[in-house]
């Protein structure tokens, strides 16, 4: 059964779903703010936040974790020597999403997304 399993696809199949997210989450933690579309962001905000959760505690385990999702070794090493100590003791919410408005082009609705 697959109740309660629903996700979102963002009109993609599962391998270039899984590649632009891989993209935009070490885009974020490098530049620490990034412009995309609602949608997307808020895919991007959960798994972001795990990232930083994993990043808290610094030890190979956790490093192993964040390379295998990030594309570039100095995003991890961020995570672990920046995102890390900054939110040892909150305990969620790193990301805020701030509208800024609809695409010219298609109308999509633009935000940012930047770490609090």
């Amino acid at each position: 059964m697959r109740h309660r399993n629903k996700k979102k696809i963002l009109s993609r199949k599962h391998a270039p779903r899984e590649a632009l997210m891989r993209g935009l989450c070490t885009s974020l933690i490098i530049y620490e703010k990034i412009r995309t579309t609602k949608a997307k962001a808020k895919v991007l905000r959960s798994r972001v936040e795990k990232l930083i959760t994993i990043g808290k505690i610094n030890n190979l385990t956790s490093r192993r974790r964040l390379l295998s999702e990030l594309y570039i070794k100095s995003a991890t090493d961020k995570v672990l020597d920046v995102f890390g100590p900054k939110y040892k003791e909150r305990k969620g919410g790193y990301t805020r999403i701030i509208p800024i408005g609809s695409r010219k082009g298609d109308g999509a609705e633009m935000v940012i997304i930047e770490f609090v």
